[in-house]
C-alpha cells in the first residue's frame, strides 16, 4: 500500500481526510462549460447553487482535504463500517475466491449516502443557507440529506422521481421523518414540472426531471441552495471514507484485492469505494480490475456516448463531458431507482476513457437472484442497486471455481433493502421486467444532445 494512504485514519479508524484523486490521473479531465457561453465555468456560475466551501473542493487540486470535525463528529454515528468475509456465500458457490463486501447498510438512512450528504449539509449551513433543495430516485439520497439537514437545523425539499415515490411509500415516510418535505417529480410545484406533466400526466419521472425542479427553486430563493446525491466531483470526494477505510480493513485481512466491484448510477457508490484503491494502483503497489456494473435499461457507460451534456433534462445545469444517453432519457421504472440516471459521473467517465476500469451491464432479474442468494447467504437483504454488483461478484466466483483461481473479491453492498421489499415481492411473484436500452434510442438520443463549436 503506498505510504501516503496509512495516516488518513486515526486510532478509531475512521479517515480524517477525503482523497481526491485528480491530481493522480495522468490526464486532466475536461472542465465544466456554462450552458450558454459554452465557455469553462468559473467559480461565480456555480455561487447560486452551491456553497463557496464545496465550490472550492469541486474544483481542488488538492490530493487530500481535511474533514471538519464537526463532519466527523455526525460521521462517528456510525463509521467505521464493517468489511465482512462473505464465507457463506462463498460456500454456496463452491468457489475458492475470497469474497469480501464493505457495508454501507449502518448509516442512518441505510446506504452510503450520508457521507456526503453531512458535508453538504454543513458547508450550507456554515454559510447561512436556510433550506436545501434536492432530487431522490430510490430516495436513499433524499433520506440522507433530510437527516442531514436536521444536523445542522436547516430545512430540506425533496424531489423524488415519481415511479420510485410510487413504489417506495416509506421511503417518504423516512424523509419525512427526519424533517424533510417530499414532492413527486414531475410536480405541480415547479414551472418545469407543470410543463411535464401538461405533456403527459402519467409521467414516470427521470432524475433529470427531478434535478431541473430542484433548481429551479434553489435559483429563484437566496436563502436556498441545491444538493446532489452523486456525479459531481466533491459529492465523489466525500464518499472515499469507503475505501480508505476498506483499504486499511484489507490490510488487517491480510488480503490485496484481485477485483473490485461496484454498482454505478452517477457514480457515488463507486467511486467512494474504487479510488483510493485506484490510486494504489497507479502507484504501483496493487493491480486489480476495477468493474463497473449498471443496468442494462440505463447503461450509460456500456452503451452511452462521451459527450458534452446537461445534468438534467430542463438544461439549466453546466454542461459536462460524460457518458451519457441523452439528457431528455426517461429510463423504464425499474426497482433499482438509484441507478435511473441519464449520464455518469463525468470524473468515472473520464477514468473510463482512459482505460483505468472496465464496465458491464446486468439485467434487473438476475440481479435480484443474486441479491436473493445473499440474503439467504449471509443474512442481509440488499438494496436493488448494489444486487447489480452482487450479480458480477457471483458469476466472477463461478469462473474461479470453473478455473481453480483463488482470487479475492470485493464488493460495495451501498445499502440494504429494508425499504425495498415491493421489489422483492415482485421479484418472487415474476413480475419484473428485464428491460434493455436500445441501439435505437441512443441513435436518436444523440440528434439532441448539445451542439457545441469547441
Amino acid at each position: 500500500m503506498a505510504e501516503q494512504s496509512r495516516y488518513l485514519l486515526n486510532d478509531d479508524q475512521v479517515p480524517t481526510s477525503w482523497y481526491n484523486i485528480v491530481p493522480d490521473l495522468p490526464a486532466p479531465p475536461p472542465p465544466p462549460l456554462h450552458p450558454a457561453t459554452h465557455q469553462p465555468i468559473g467559480p461565480d456560475d456555480l455561487a447560486p447553487l452551491f456553497p463557496m466551501d464545496l465550490i472550492l473542493q469541486e474544483v481542488s487540486q488538492d490530493r487530500y482535504v481535511p474533514i471538519p470535525d464537526e463532519v466527523r463528529d455526525v460521521y462517528l454515528l456510525w463509521r467505521a463500517t464493517p468489511l465482512h468475509r462473505a464465507h457463506r456465500l462463498e460456500r454456496a458457490l463452491g468457489t475458492p475466491a475470497r469474497i469480501y463486501y464493505k457495508y454501507e447498510g449502518t448509516s442512518p438512512a441505510g446506504s452510503h449516502k450520508p457521507n456526503t450528504a453531512v458535508p453538504q449539509a454543513y458547508y450550507n449551513a456554515k454559510a447561512g443557507i436556510r433550506r436545501l433543495t434536492t432530487e431522490t430516485g430510490a430516495g436513499q439520497w433524499g433520506t440522507a440529506l433530510s437527516f442531514a439537514a436536521a444536523q445542522y437545523g436547516i430545512d430540506c425539499e425533496i424531489w423524488q422521481v415519481r415511479a420510485s415515490y410510487d413504489q417506495k411509500p416509506y421511503r417518504r415516510a423516512m424523509m419525512e421523518a427526519f424533517g424533510g418535505t417530499v414532492h413527486p417529480s414531475p410536480s405541480d410545484v415547479t414551472e418545469y414540472g407543470r410543463k411535464m406533466l401538461a405533456e403527459d400526466p402519467t409521467n414516470p419521472g427521470s432524475l433529470g426531471i427531478a434535478i431541473t425542479e430542484a433548481v429551479e427553486v434553489a435559483a429563484q430563493d437566496p436563502d436556498s441552495r441545491y444538493a446532489l446525491g452523486s456525479v459531481l466531483n466533491h459529492v465523489l470526494m466525500h464518499q472515499t471514507v469507503i475505501g480508505e477505510e476498506a483499504l486499511l480493513q484489507m490490510a488487517m485481512a491480510g488480503d490485496v484485492p484481485d477485483v473490485i466491484i461496484g454498482c454505478t448510477g452517477g457514480g457515488s457508490n463507486f467511486a467512494g469505494l474504487t479510488f483510493p484503491f485506484l490510486r494504489e494502483k497507479l502507484a504501483g503497489t496493487m493491480d486489480p480490475e476495477i468493474r463497473a456494473v449498471e443496468p442494462a435499461s440505463c447503461p450509460t457507460l456500456t452503451k452511452g456516448t462521451y459527450a458534452y451534456d446537461f445534468g438534467d433534462t430542463g438544461g439549466m445545469t453546466p454542461l459536462v463531458k460524460m457518458h451519457t444517453l441523452g439528457h431528455d432519457f426517461i429510463p423504464d421504472p425499474i426497482h433499482a431507482g438509484g441507478l435511473r440516471y441519464h449520464g455518469m459521473a463525468p470524473l468515472i467517465s473520464h477514468i473510463y476513457e482512459l482505460g483505468l476500469i472496465t464496465a458491464e451491464s446486468r439485467l434487473q432479474r438476475e440481479c435480484f437472484a443474486a441479491g436473493v442468494q445473499f440474503a439467504r447467504t449471509e443474512g442481509v437483504v440488499p438494496g436493488p442497486e448494489p444486487t447489480h454488483a452482487l450479480a458480477s461478484t457471483v458469476d466472477e466466483a463461478l469462473r474461479c471455481k470453473e478455473t481453480g483461481e483463488e482470487k479475492v473479491i470485493l464488493t460495495a453492498l451501498s445499502g440494504h433493502g429494508m425499504l425495498d421489499m415491493a421489489a422483492y415481492d415482485a421479484y418472487f411473484a415474476g413480475e419484473l421486467v428485464d428491460h434493455e436500452f436500445s441501439d435505437e434510442l441512443m441513435a436518436e438520443a444523440l440528434t439532441r444532445l448539445p451542439q457545441l463549436d469547441l
